[in-house]
């Protein structure tokens, strides 16, 4: 996601409009959910998928007059119709709406998308949130703004500040964009971060093939170690910063480590994992996984018990970490980890 609007900036800011065609609600069996994105060129070709086959096609369509009129547009593609049934690539059977917004390359539309990409490249928690005043199809008038913290960071809010805290609640909760009626107003609000950062404490073999993994499913990667060689860009080129650490004491110190935080500790010793393991078990991270045998866990296990840390505390460790696949070799013990990574993003969302 973050690699695709990136790109969607880079043409924003070439002098290149556009069109974005959002899915805001859906019902039954969709392709694809509630915030999926596709951007149409003038020449025709798309970029990003909300489902292929009729979908698209009626965006592309719908793009074209979009470019002409320069007015969004919100329209519903039934996909339990006779079009749909008669379709080797519609067999969905639900319904999807979708907002169908110019995007201008002008300075000002370009340096606003290029926030926007910021806050998601920065991994603080933000909403794009979208007043939509309505009439038929047809979207008269719509507003955006950036929040953050429940303060205003972009644009202007057209209602009371007490609704702010009321929709980004709404996202939070479904872990997912939503569209909110409130006192007769319709809003969209999209999460403007990526559902969860991933630390790796540690940038050996195993390391490498989770960031990368870790990056394709939409989780933020951060990477440190106190080995410069091995913490670099040429290492890890889809990691999303890199940190190199002067030692393991004191390694939480700037960083935000919260509920949707994933702490993986695969370091080059015993010593360096019980440091950070020590560490970790002080924060609110939601995640904490440890690699190592069964010995290593009993024996760190003793040594923090020993310094008044209790039995629950080490219940919040996945060690052996990822998932029982019979992983092996340091590609399939990463796809072990994402895994479990994915599991428990699911039921602790945003």
């Amino acid at each position: 996601m973050l690699k695709q609007l990136q790109g969607i900036c880079h043409i924003l800011e070439g002098g290149e409009d556009l069109v974005q065609a959002t899915i805001i609600k859906h019902a039954g069996s969709t392709p694809r959910s509630v915030g999926s994105k596709m951007f149409a060129r003038r020449d025709g070709s798309i970029i990003g998928t909300i489902g292929g086959g009729l979908v698209e096609f009626e965006m592309q369509k719908l793009a074209r007059e979009i470019f002409d009129s320069r007015k969004a547009r919100i329209v519903t593609v039934d996909l339990t119709g006779e079009d749909a049934a008669t379709t080797d690539q519609m067999i969905c059977g639900g319904r999807l709406e979708f907002l169908v917004e110019y995007l201008t390359a002008s300075h000002e539309g370009a340096s606003e998308f290029r926030k926007l990409v910021t806050s998601l490249q920065e991994g603080k928690k933000g909403y794009l949130i979208k007043s939509l005043d309505t009439k038929g199809d047809s979207v008269s008038r719509m507003e955006y703004c950036l929040v953050r913290r429940d303060k205003l960071d972009l644009g202007s809010f057209p209602g009371t500040e007490s609704w702010i805290p009321r929709l980004t609640g709404e996202s939070a909760l479904k872990k997912s964009p939503v569209t909110v009626s409130l006192e007769g107003n319709r809003f969209f609000v999209e999460p403007t971060f990526l559902p969860g950062t991933v630390y790796l404490f540690g940038a050996g073999h195993v390391s490498r093939p989770v960031a990368d993994l870790a990056s394709t499913v939409d989780f933020r990667t951060v990477v440190l170690d106190d080995r410069a060689e091995f913490a670099n860009k040429e290492r890890f080129p889809k990691a999303d910063q890199i940190i190199v650490i002067p030692s393991y004491e004191n390694l939480f110190d700037g960083l935000e480590i919260e509920g949707d935080s994933y702490l993986v500790i695969v370091t080059r010793g015993h010593l360096h994992d019980k440091t950070v393991l020590e560490q970790a078990l002080r924060t609110k991270a939601g995640y904490i996984g440890m690699i190592g045998s069964k010995r290593k866990q009993h024996l760190l296990y003793e040594e923090l018990l020993g310094k008044g840390f209790t039995e629950d505390d080490l219940k919040r460790v996945h060690n052996p970490i990822g998932l029982d696949i019979h992983a092996e070799t340091p590609e399939e013990i990463a796809v072990s980890i994402v895994a479990q990574l994915i599991l428990v993003r699911s039921q602790i969302g945003f």
